[in-house]
């Protein structure tokens, strides 16, 4: 599967063909490094690993230093590996974004999403409360209420929507179009959102 590694910058929007307003993400895609050519003779499996965004010396370890200067290119902040890939590249080249995608493919962004702490089940998983603070219902508005049955099974069922740490998960989001390809700039406009804050490392594949 082809795809790229690019950094979420943001949204905007922007008018179509057809003069419709189109929110759109906006994703710097600088050209990736292959930094490794997995095949299935020595590795078990084929593969292109991608490098993208320069990263300090000083951050990298000796292992990945060495591993880099290898494909005789800088230290990456970012390495990706893309099985199946039908680019055929040698250790060193770069990839550009005109040459794995095209105005209207559909693509699909995987990203980390926004971590949001603990919450209760109210806001992560949609929990209605109680809704009515008469009869008695002290400090029970937000509550999550019984979470299990009592002398039997004697215990709480494993994947019981409870409250707990929310967001700062790997996301997948599919059927997202291209809308505008900007090669100049290293810039790609997706129409919709993707899981991520600003600044955030994106994986995009077609």
């Amino acid at each position: 599967m082809n795809g790229l590694i690019g950094k979420k910058v943001g949204m905007t929007s922007i008018y179509d063909s057809a003069g419709k307003n189109v929110a759109c993400t906006v994703i710097e895609v600088s050209p990736n490094v292959v930094t490794q050519v997995k095949d299935s003779g020595t590795d078990g499996y084929s593969a292109l690993q991608l490098g993208a965004f320069d990263a300090k010396e000083k951050n990298v370890s000796n292992a990945m230093k060495g591993h880099f200067a290898k494909a005789q290119t800088g230290s990456k902040r970012k390495v990706v590996e893309f099985r199946n890939s039908n680019l055929v590249k040698s250790l060193g080249d770069t990839i550009t974004i005109e040459e794995v995608f095209a105005e209207g493919d559909k693509v699909k962004a995987i990203g980390i999403s926004k971590g949001k702490g603990h919450q209760g089940v109210v806001k992560r998983h949609g929990f209605a409360g109680v809704g009515d603070a008469t009869h008695g219902q002290h400090n029970r508005l937000r509550a999550p209420g019984s979470i299990g049955a009592s002398s039997y099974p004697s215990r709480v069922f494993k994947g019981m929507r409870m409250a707990g740490r929310m967001g700062n998960d790997r996301v997948t989001v599919s059927n997202l179009r291209i809308v505008k390809m900007l090669p100049e700039k290293n810039i790609l406009l997706i129409k919709g959102a993707i899981p991520g804050h600003k600044g955030s490392f994106v994986i995009i594949q077609k």
